[in-house]
């Protein structure tokens, strides 16, 4: 059936929604594909549904060709099976709670490990059911605390979610790789370039963890590659740790003073100054800065922590959240300074000045209460310059290990262009991505929670071992929009595209409409989906409109029509070529079909 622009359910937009950073975002919404309802939620029009339903097929494709079945469960959930994983409490303010009439706990179903799990214990009881693969695509609801980026980041997205039970770790392995090259599959049919890496599995759990990021200066993800093939988020970067340093003849710590450097480059500065260095100047790498914060735990128990690191890195505050998930990390407040004197602000260090002796301060956390934890970097022997837990004054020659004994080392100082890559492939280099997939061995996290055992070959109850892996679908029409599109609009890649072929009919004669029309009707009997642009409206806007849609081939019927012409444009390249109107049909059908 022949779509008309006259009839169809869109209206486009010359000017960006003012809520609209991302060139996806904006040209979504002004192409009439999406429409805002509330932060992070959109209502999705019949274009827009049209890419939608083409990603889904795509996704549903793949899995089906690797055996896996669908099956659908509800948005909303009750509590019970989230609270025997943690998971109730752990999501924290991410997780959308509500109560039914009677006081019953639900929530919106931000992921589905539970009901999946929960689903084979209740139908299967032997190895003999297994391996099983199960997937839904679905929608699913997370409380965003900053939603943005149109569907790259919302409250409500549709994600296809699949779930791989087996008997034994070497079937695990098994699944996972078919889901893997699933996954390749899914991504090559979308379009996108993108890239594998290493990840971390957060609040999912379990061990082995992959993810899939389509590859792109907008996206809020960055992840590291080196010349070796080496690729991971930087959340997933493994530093390795330096060689301990013979620390013999490195004297006994000592204090300077140097008012006012509450800052590395200030402490620089004047311990060039006031205790200058015979071989070298000090540089921020020499200096130990220590960083202070409160975690605060899922149910409200809180900590303070503070973590150590070279003075000329910072923190990289995705790798900490990654590093300490389910417990969010804030700085200290004024008031925790207040009730902690013996960490002074700007001047924090793992030793303190008592007299005139050095003693250990930081690096007990049962005798300070404090959690005291380093960069890898930090190892045995390393002098550094760092605070001294008084105004205005540093220690230098605090060497770890002799003068300080840490509490653990925690990963979190920024990754670095240059970087050695931890496999010694080479250096890093860092690129953003829009992450698209998630794949894990879950292990047996959920099933032991949730009780999920079989009996294996020998009789034996054993507890079902799990794969998890996420296809963001939504996300995907938002990524291949940012990928592809330019100044003037969209620019779908034929495989995703809400139509073939849009036909523009210009000018005032009947016999433009009647050309355009039978043109229209003839593609449609041969199966090519057509959006036929009949408004009365100028040539201007319906050009314009053709380039904001994006379909990817374009006809115009016009004032060439007398002399037997058509105009063909190409939306991805640009190229504008005469089309005979004989012999058009099937030349617009083989650039359709590709033969």
């Amino acid at each position: 059936m022949i779509t008309r622009l006259s009839s169809l359910f869109v209206r486009t937009l010359r000017e960006d929604p003012a809520d609209a950073e991302l060139p996806s975002h904006k040209l979504l919404v002004r192409a009439g594909y999406i429409r805002r309802v509330a932060p992070g939620i959109y209502s999705w029009l019949p274009l827009g549904l049209r890419v939608l339903a083409k990603v889904e097929q795509i996704v549903r494709e793949e899995m089906d060709a690797i055996g896996a079945q669908e099956v659908r469960f509800p948005a909303l959930l009750p509590r019970e099976p989230y609270e025997a994983t943690g998971r109730w409490t752990e999501y924290g303010p991410n997780l959308f709670r509500l109560q039914d009439r009677k006081a019953g706990d639900y929530l919106l179903g931000p992921t589905h490990e539970e009901m999946f799990t929960l689903m084979v214990k209740d139908l299967y009881s032997s190895y003999k059911d297994l391996p099983l693969s199960l997937y839904q695509i679905q929608t699913k609801y997370r409380d965003e605390a900053r939603p943005r980026a149109g569907l790259l980041r919302g409250r409500e997205f549709v994600m296809k979610d699949s779930y791989s039970f087996d008997v034994d770790d070497a079937g695990l392995a098994a699944s996972y790789a078919k889901h893997r090259e699933a996954y390749i599959r899914i991504f090559d049919r979308l379009g996108l370039e993108y890239v594998i890496v290493q990840a971390t599995s957060g609040a999912m759990g379990g061990s082995a963890s992959e993810e899939f990021l389509a590859v792109s200066p907008n996206g809020e993800d960055t992840f590291v590659r080196s010349p070796g093939g080496y690729a991971a988020n930087v959340e997933a970067v493994s530093i390795t740790p330096p060689a301990p340093v013979d620390a013999s003849s490195t004297p006994a710590p000592s204090a300077i003073l140097t008012p006012g450097a509450a800052t590395i480059d200030t402490l620089v500065e004047q311990a060039n100054q006031f205790a200058p260095r015979a071989d070298r100047p000090w540089q921020g790498s020499d200096t130990l800065k220590n960083v202070a914060f409160r975690l605060t735990w899922p149910g409200g128990r809180s900590e303070l922590l503070i973590v150590g690191l070279p003075g000329d890195r910072d923190i990289d505050l995705k790798r900490l959240d990654a590093a300490i998930a389910p417990a969010e990390a804030t700085p200290l407040t004024e008031e925790d300074f207040a009730a902690n004197p013996g960490l002074v602000k700007g001047y924090i260090g793992p030793v303190s000045l008592a007299g005139d002796a050095v003693v250990a301060h930081l690096g007990s956390e049962a005798a300070t209460g404090v959690r005291y934890l380093v960069d890898p970097r930090v190892v045995a022997g390393t002098a550094w310059l760092t605070g001294a837990n008084v105004a205005d004054t540093h220690l230098i020659d605090v060497v770890a290990g002799r003068d300080f004994t840490a509490d653990g080392v925690l990963d979190v100082a920024e990754i670095r262009d240059g970087d050695p890559a931890p496999d010694g492939s080479g250096g890093l280099s860092l690129a953003r991505g829009i992450e698209m997939g998630h794949i894990f061995q879950l292990g047996r996290k959920y099933a032991d929670a949730l009780g999920l055992k079989v009996l294996d070959s020998n009789g034996k109850l054993v507890t079902v071992t799990m794969g998890s892996y996420g296809v963001g679908v939504s996300r995907a029409v938002a990524a291949v929009a940012e990928a592809t599109c330019d100044d003037k609009g969209l620019a779908w890649p034929r495989a995703l595209a809400p139509f073939d072929v849009q036909i523009v009919a210009t000018g005032k004669d009947d016999s433009v409409l009647i050309a355009a029309e039978q043109l229209a009707a003839e593609l449609d009997a041969a199966g090519v989906a057509v959006l036929l642009d009949d408004r009365k409206a100028s040539p201007g806007v319906k050009f314009a409109d053709a380039e904001l849609l994006g379909i990817p081939t374009t006809v115009i019927v016009g004032r060439g029509l007398a002399d037997g012409l058509l105009e063909l444009r190409d939306r991805t390249t640009g190229e504008r070529s005469d089309l005979p109107l004989e012999g058009a049909l099937a030349r617009i059908i083989e650039l359709v079909t590709g033969s």
